[in-house]
């Protein structure tokens, strides 16, 4: 399993609502989490075998930035 980290553009608990079903429909992704308290609104994705910028493209695509972490 990997554990991807963004900073995105997700900053209240609707925007978590509007990212849900998309996040929920991918099978490789086997858990997920916003923390909004955080400066960068970070999501956490445990995933199997899914890149990074898959992630990235699917919340751009839905209105948000997206920007994988090195850590």
């Amino acid at each position: 399993m990997d554990i991807l980290v963004f900073t995105t553009s997700v900053n209240k608990p609707e925007h978590v609502q509007q990212v849900q079903p998309i996040l929920k429909s991918v099978q490789a992704i086997k858990e997920w989490n916003f923390d909004l308290e955080d400066c960068d609104n970070i999501l956490r994705v445990v995933s199997h075998d899914l890149p990074p910028r898959y992630i990235e493209s699917l919340l751009n695509n839905a209105g948000f930035l997206c920007t994988e972490l090195a850590y």
